[in-house]
């Protein structure tokens, strides 16, 4: 089991799930009070938000692909010039767009697939014309070199284990309402007993072998990391899950500190860290497909497409 120099890698481990539980969503209504112009003028008929929210997109972790896809949309479209993208935490993002939908105001946030908040709230993505945000990801499983020769079972149920969506889902929701990680992930875990068998088949049960995972503190992989541990633990496996930023995460199963990880989201959103280390690492493929990021706003709001925001005047 390694050590890390936390002050070095900027351990993410003190966000609180408390901050994720952000209110109702709602049903519907529309802000009026940002005015009738778009982005030809009164003639498109789309509210302008820019000046109510500061011209500012509600960002998260500053290392994550989603942010610098954001800012890039803020050089690339007109809509966009003089906006900023404000850099946080995912728990930050998910208390302002919570507080936003209580009081039916106007919000932009960097946003992914899947995520609870697409449960909790009637929200959308606005189109990206440009494809700035690039196509569907895949969530990919990555493990250190030569895990497959040192702990088989381990690799193998790393290997094959892959889930949807929307089972993903189930597990963030009960997390987000209150449920302990690995309590969510033993319950989702005793009722689907058919998928968890399909990630364990061949496999053997060990007595205690240590295994460390790794993931970014954010609610899908929360959820996943906790699921996979369960399930090893479940196989004789003494599991440590560790929670790190995107770059320590990486690094840790490039260096083979840690043996795996279950949250690589790629092409994208992990690019930069896939460019550094992903020669250092081995693929085992997406063990999620169709996670998306973009930019998300609540329903209510009456603009479709990035390209009907205005740009600061």
């Amino acid at each position: 089991m390694f050590k890390f120099d936390w002050k070095r890698i900027g351990m993410t481990a003190g966000l609180s799930l408390t901050l994720l539980a952000a209110g109702c969503g709602s049903d519907g209504g529309s802000s009026e009070s940002g005015g009738e112009s778009g982005s030809d003028g009164e003639s498109s008929g789309k509210a302008n938000y820019g000046e109510e929210i500061n011209y500012e997109i509600t960002g998260i972790e500053a290392g994550a692909g989603v942010v610098a896809a954001s800012q890039d949309a803020v050089e690339t479209y007109d809509s966009l010039s003089g906006w900023e993208v404000s850099t946080s935490s995912s728990g930050a993002m998910a208390t302002a767009l919570g507080e936003a939908i209580d009081n039916e105001e106007p919000i932009v946030v960097t946003g992914w697939t899947p995520h609870w908040k697409f449960a909790e709230y009637d929200l959308k993505y606005l189109e990206d014309p440009e494809g700035v945000f690039g196509d569907a990801e895949e969530i990919k499983t990555m493990v250190k070199t030569g895990l497959k020769d040192e702990k088989p079972n381990a690799y193998k149920i790393l290997d094959q284990f892959q889930w949807e969506t929307s089972q993903m889902e189930e597990v963030m929701l009960e997390i987000q309402n209150g449920t302990d990680p690995a309590e969510a992930a033993k319950n989702w875990i005793s009722n689907n007993e058919d998928a968890v068998s399909s990630w364990t088949e061949g496999t053997e049960k060990v007595d205690g072998k240590e295994v460390e995972l790794v993931y970014v503190n954010w609610d899908s992989e929360i959820a996943s990391a906790n699921v996979v541990a369960e399930v090893m633990k479940e196989q004789g496996f003494e599991v440590t899950t560790t929670p790190l930023d995107n770059g320590p995460m990486w690094e840790a199963v490039a260096n083979g500190e840690a043996d795996g990880m279950v949250a690589a989201w790629l092409p994208a959103t992990h690019g930069p860290q896939f460019e550094k280390y992903g020669e250092q690492v081995e693929d085992l493929g997406a063990n999620l497909e169709g996670a998306k990021i973009g930019l998300v706003v609540p329903e209510y709001m009456d603009v479709d497409s990035i390209e009907d925001l205005q740009a600061a005047e």
